[in-house]
């Protein structure tokens, strides 16, 4: 895998961080994907378990089966009420432990700018999903600003620090993700940009959600405090304060959806 491989395994933690990005999210997403119920779906790369719950919680799965790198991740997703009838696979997005043709419908929530191959993971949710099968993904627009975590990377990357980014952020271009579907052979190809606004409490809220990362806290804890402090009166200029001291912010995210074509 690429040298900068980003691994989350504190499932907690990432559930405050990105956890609760990925739910407002994902409402908007599966509202487009307007995918039936009774489907059997494969969430890939479904982390922590936060977008299988939501497929869970608003698609009347038929069954849901997710897969994830991390461990941590799974064990924390085996506690969420969706586990009374998900399996969760300790698995890689390239190599997609599933037999051919499994699922009606495949998604990949925040996860393909993580695939260190993007077209192997599309041509895999390919291989799993049934003729006329949906496959849909969507991730933040990385290039475009669009990262919830952009108000800290973007001064950090001031200060001359920058933490790893995903090994394929390009392919979250809006653009990227519709070659990236047409080519894997998917009909019926659309795309479309969501916005989200997350509110916090304050500040500091705010501040603390989004120094969770394994690779953000060790660049912050690396920095001399009278820095720290600097940085979060500009991280602070960069996002909505409210009158009453609460805090909030507008991510953007791309999503591409497709059918399998159909096959003899």
């Amino acid at each position: 895998m690429a040298e900068q491989q980003i691994r989350f395994n504190d499932g907690a933690a990432y559930e405050e961080m990105m956890g609760k990005w990925s739910r407002l999210a994902g409402d908007v997403f599966l509202d487009w994907l307007a995918a039936p119920e009774c489907l059997s779906w494969a969430d890939i790369g479904c982390g922590n378990g936060a977008s299988t719950q939501l497929i869970f919680d608003r698609c009347a799965p038929a069954a849901l089966s997710g897969i994830d790198p991390s461990q941590g991740q799974l064990d924390y997703a085996r506690k969420r009420p969706v586990a009374s009838l998900a399996t969760f696979t300790l698995g890689d997005a390239m190599d997609l432990p599933f037999p051919d043709r499994s699922f009606d419908a495949a998604v990949m929530a925040l996860v393909i700018f993580f695939v260190p191959d993007p077209a192997r993971g599309a041509a895999e949710m390919v291989r799993i999903t049934r003729p006329g099968g949906l496959i849909g993904a969507y991730a933040w627009d990385m290039p475009g600003g669009g990262f919830p975590l952009e108000p800290l990377l973007a001064e950090l990357r001031a200060l001359g620090t920058t933490p790893p980014r995903p090994p394929s952020a390009d392919i979250s271009r809006i653009e990227s993700l519709a070659e990236l579907w047409t080519q894997a052979g998917l009909r019926d190809v659309e795309t479309r940009e969501i916005s989200v606004r997350r509110h916090f409490a304050d500040f500091d809220a705010f501040w603390h959600a989004s120094t969770l990362g394994a690779t953000i806290a060790p660049a912050i804890t690396a920095l001399p405090l009278e820095t720290v402090t600097a940085l979060k009166d500009k991280v602070r200029a960069r996002i909505t304060i409210a009158g009453d001291g609460s805090a909030s912010y507008v991510a953007r995210a791309n999503a591409v959806k497709g059918r399998v074509a159909l096959r003899s």
